[in-house]
């Protein structure tokens, strides 16, 4: 990395990797993300199920999030009951390498990080 990323004496969020990490920061954008990459279109109780340990208003305030920084969009069809389906926005779609490349890397280190802290253990 370069001190272009992270320059000296500018705050992280006036940055792009300050701002890359304000998109998918938190603890379930990433995985709505993941999800609605490998669906495609997903309504919420999809969504929900997919996820699993992600309780209803914290989902739904992802999805607002999510849509609001332009990475999903939410079609809302005007029928009895209500339905609404998600899906990734081209934004949305364009960060999906960033988020493979960040899986691949965490497989590669993972387990020799860990293997790691058992010798430092021992």
């Amino acid at each position: 990395m370069d001190d272009t990323c992270v320059p000296t004496g500018v705050e992280l969020k006036e940055t792009g990797f300050g701002y890359t990490l304000s998109l998918i920061g938190g603890k379930y954008k990433m995985i709505v993300l993941y999800w609605l990459s490998e669906k495609k279109v997903m309504r919420f109780n999809e969504l929900k199920r997919c996820i699993g340990t992600i309780s209803f208003k914290t989902l739904s305030i992802m999805l607002k999030e999510l849509e609001a920084d332009g990475l999903i969009i939410r079609q809302e069809y005007p029928q009895i009951p209500p339905k609404v389906e998600y899906s990734l926005s081209e934004r949305g779609i364009s960060l999906i390498p960033v988020l493979n490349m960040m899986c691949e890397w965490g497989e590669k280190n993972r387990l020799p990080a860990q293997e790691a802290v058992k010798r430092q253990a021992q």
